[in-house]
């Protein structure tokens, strides 16, 4: 019972590194490996995940190259989901179902294989960070592309000043913000 409490109150920005000037000047990137290094933060990461995400049903939790991968594979297991990949162009073996979007300056394109879901498998998308919404906007219009019913997005961490929430229509769960 006290390790409840005490992983109650972990307050899980403690585990949370920012790089000032990465990967570009002026990008302040929050870095989540010192929270994957701390077994203890982790799992209270994990925990609080599973009960966000958990209360949506998903069938399969679908990560977002590559650091949603860290977070939807051991959730997937967590919750006894299955795990798909969201990967950019060119980067999954077999036949792929693509999907391009706008970016600020350009287009990006992201893909699934095409058995990863089937029609009507409920599906929640995940990430390590929402930022400003464009990559997981493409995810789950990807996946509702090929019939899967996408009941919500989950991240660690949200940075609310660039107003990516805004662009979702399903519901976003984060566990801490950034206003700045």
């Amino acid at each position: 019972m006290q390790q409840d409490t005490r992983n109650q109150r972990l307050d899980i920005k403690d585990y949370i590194r920012g790089i000032p000037d990465f990967p570009k000047p002026g990008i302040l990137f929050y870095d989540i490996s010192t929270l994957l290094s701390h077994a203890d933060a982790w799992q209270v990461t994990m925990g609080r995940m599973a009960r966000e995400v958990g209360r949506h049903q998903p069938d399969i939790l679908a990560g977002i190259e590559s650091r949603g991968f860290l977070v939807a594979a051991p959730l997937a297991l967590k919750l006894g989901c299955g795990f798909v990949m969201v990967r950019k162009k060119g980067k999954l073996p077999g036949k792929t179902v693509s999907y391009t979007y706008d970016l600020e300056y350009g287009t990006d394109t992201i893909e699934i294989q095409t058995d990863a879901v089937r029609p009507g498998d409920k599906v929640v998308v995940l990430d390590d960070l929402l930022a400003t919404g464009g990559t997981m906007r493409a995810a789950v219009d990807l996946f509702r592309s090929v019939g899967a019913e996408v009941r919500a997005a989950a991240t660690i961490i949200e940075l609310t000043f660039l107003n990516g929430r805004s662009k979702l229509d399903v519901p976003c769960s984060t566990l801490v913000a950034y206003d700045e």
